[in-house]
């Protein structure tokens, strides 16, 4: 064994008499300037100018660190640089400009800068104005040309871009929007946006044809409702023609990504650029092509007439859920047949129509939720022996226009004899019902929890409705849905603390909830509807406080876009309104806030509605817009940098927001009049029934 070895050191500690410890910094600083100042007076001198070259040098040779800079403070005028200004800011080194005058390079102006916003924008704003959907970190994108660049640093949405098939996102960066604005007002009729997420460019697809008339009529059946011979000009309406030209690009986007990735399939997954399936009967294809006629976009209409025609097929082994299919496939059909006149939809609506029928073979004829449409077999959940009542009491509109269509008559009985059951059925609450209902006893169960929200929303919508599709007839759906009203009112309607919102809430075994589900705001334009149709007035007087209310929900989220489910503050301390708790910040892309908008606007006239609406829209943009086509829901509306893409494009953003939009920005009010057609819960039109003779 070696012994260790011996180390020998000497330790010193220096302090100073007032027992500091020793720092050599200042010793070093007063070191260096020695040394400067051992330089002769030509050697500073030259030191001096050479530095203050290379700084001159810097800002002229390098303008885009200002416009970098400015996207740091979006309030900030944009700082142009020019030899006067530089003699302002380097007062110090004026003698030395002057000196290097003949030598150094012209300066290089900043660019110029068109201001983006429109502060007094009136209701017609169009492209190149912008109307501030929630704060001055949303930019609203100015007209194309290519004269002039402003270019306008926000909020960045989250990296939409990734590798493999990854449901969620990483990462985020921040997003940059080039606004471009014409001077001379030259190619109006055009709309461009080039947006760099991650350093890729995407650039909006351009208009196949001329925006629709603003005036132009539409006819329920060909051609499409835009009319290019009279289109009117920009200049006329440009409001309304450039946000119609906007929702039609962001169709047209939202199509691109389906179609190059998800073609005939269910859903679009457009960050993993594959798709989902659910039925396998091309659910975002079909609940399009109404949209798609509407919109007057003829080519990708009669691609998707195309693969209906020669590829969707209901003779399939496989289970489908009763009201999803009914409302998105079955409601989807049958508009379309009704838009087009073409036989080629009525008689897939036959077929499929016929395929579902085995649901209401039930012992109390409350139809099980799934159905097999190959073997002809139904069941309930297998978890359960009940089903949601919204599902049973939601597919009734659909059944009823195919028995009027095909003249046969059980299609319409199996759903009529639901709605007669649950009127008669005990456990409602001044009109208000239990969520569930079983199909062997035909009862109500999990009773006393009544909320307008998933899972009960549509039997309230489509007590009016079918009310108003059977001609004003029917009394005992009139008596269910005004008494229900009243309960809601009742019961649920609530006001919050800090600025007097009104809400609705939810009702447990008589504890009041102020939760309130994005699904209820199909409610203002449920109760509007009803007021346009001689209900009471102050139906519409709750329909206005509960659409700003709705219209909250998205302003007050840093994204501008409402989340899944918000909570409501009662007290008037508590500061926000709002309140969203972390699971529930998700946003779906879900249309029932722009529905309301659109059935607002079209019996009021108040442009607001309008301009809310093309708030959201920018928002959708801004932040679930995908590059390569497409829109993703997100996972938080309160983060702007991150929201966090899911994923997944729900066939209702093409079925159903985006259509809404189009119609509430559209100057024909006799596009789908709403005295003649009728609205299923997916957005689908069917036409209202002549009111027999008296």
């Amino acid at each position: 064994m070696y012994p260790p070895s011996r180390k020998d050191f000497i330790s010193l500690t220096l302090s100073d008499p007032h027992s500091h410890t020793y720092n050599n910094g200042k010793h070093r600083r007063q070191s260096c300037w020695r040394k400067w100042k051992q330089l002769s007076r030509l050697q500073r001198s030259l030191i001096l100018f050479l530095l203050a070259l290379l700084l001159i040098f810097g800002l002229l040779s390098y303008p885009s660190i200002t416009e970098q800079w400015r996207g740091l403070s979006d309030r900030e005028d944009w700082l142009e640089l020019n030899d006067k200004e530089l003699k302002t800011i380097l007062p110090g080194v004026k003698s030395l400009l002057d000196g290097a005058a003949d030598k150094a390079p012209a300066p290089v102006a900043g660019p110029h800068v068109e201001p983006a916003l429109v502060p007094d924008a009136g209701p017609g704003v169009g492209l190149d104005a912008v109307v501030e959907p929630r704060g001055p970190d949303i930019p609203i994108l100015a007209k194309p040309p290519t004269k002039k660049k402003t270019f306008l640093n926000k909020r960045s949405p989250p990296n939409l871009q990734k590798d493999g098939n990854i449901s969620d996102t990483v990462g985020g960066e921040k997003q940059e929007q080039e606004a471009i604005q014409d001077g001379d007002g030259e190619e109006e009729d055009k709309a461009k946006k080039i947006v760099s997420w991650r350093g890729a460019m995407i650039e909006a697809d351009q208009a196949t044809e001329p925006p629709p008339s603003a005036d132009g009529k539409e006819a329920v059946a060909p051609p499409p409702p835009a009319n290019p011979a009279n289109t009117v000009p920009l200049e006329v309406s440009a409001g309304a023609v450039d946000r119609l030209e906007a929702v039609r690009d962001a169709f047209r986007h939202a199509w691109k990504g389906y179609k190059d990735y998800a073609w005939g399939h269910d859903e679009l997954k457009p960050i993993s650029k594959s798709f989902g399936e659910w039925f396998g009967l091309g659910l975002t294809l079909i609940d399009s092509l109404d949209t798609m006629w509407i919109m007057g976009l003829k080519e990708e209409f009669a691609e998707a007439k195309n693969w209906v025609e020669k590829e969707l097929s209901f003779n399939k082994n496989v289970d489908v859920n009763l009201f999803e299919t009914t409302i998105r496939v079955l409601g989807g059909l049958l508009s379309t047949y009704h838009l087009t006149g073409d036989q080629l939809f009525l008689e897939k609506a036959k077929d499929l129509g016929s395929r579902l029928m085995p649901a209401f073979k039930t012992p109390s004829k409350i139809p099980f939720s799934d159905v097999n449409i190959g073997k002809g077999t139904a069941h309930p959940p297998r978890w359960t022996s009940d089903s949601t009542l919204a599902e049973v009491t939601s597919i009734q509109l659909e059944f009823r226009e195919l028995s009027r269509l095909t003249q046969e008559p059980q299609y319409q009985e199996v759903v009529n004899e639901v709605m007669k059951l649950v009127h008669k059925l005990p456990g409602k609450q001044d009109g208000l019902v239990p969520m569930f209902i079983n199909t062997n006893s035909g009862q109500f169960t999990h009773k006393g929890v009544f909320t307008l929200g998933a899972r009960a929303d549509s039997y309230y919508e489509y007590l009016l409705k079918q009310w108003i599709q059977g001609g004003k007839t029917e009394d005992e759906l009139l008596e269910d849905y005004l008494q229900a009203v009243e309960g809601v009112k009742k019961h649920l309607v609530r006001q919050t603390g800090p600025s007097r919102l009104t809400f609705v809430g939810e009702l447990s075994h008589n504890r009041f909830n102020p939760k309130m589900d994005h699904l209820v705001c199909f409610l203002p334009g449920t109760l509007a509807l009803g007021a346009h149709n001689g209900l009471p007035g102050d139906h519409m007087d709750l329909a206005v406080e509960l659409i700003e209310t709705c219209h909250q929900m998205y302003k007050q989220m840093e994204t501008g876009l409402s989340p899944e489910i918000v909570h409501f503050s009662l007290q008037a301390g508590d500061g926000r309104d709002v309140v969203v708790k972390p699971a529930d910040r998700h946003n779906l892309l879900r249309p029932e806030t722009v529905e309301s908008l659109f059935y607002m606007y079209r019996f009021t006239k108040d442009t607001k509605y309008r301009d809310w609406g093309w708030d959201i829209l920018q928002s959708f943009n801004n932040y679930t817009k995908v590059p390569d086509g497409g829109y993703t829901s997100i996972n938080n509306v309160r983060d702007p940098v991150n929201p966090g893409p899911r994923d997944k494009m729900e066939s209702f953003f093409l079925g159903e927001t985006l259509k809404y939009l189009y119609l509430l920005f559209s100057d024909d009010m006799e596009l789908l009049s709403l005295d003649k057609y009728i609205f299923n819960t997916e957005a689908h039109p069917v036409p209202i029934w002549p009111s027999p003779p008296k």
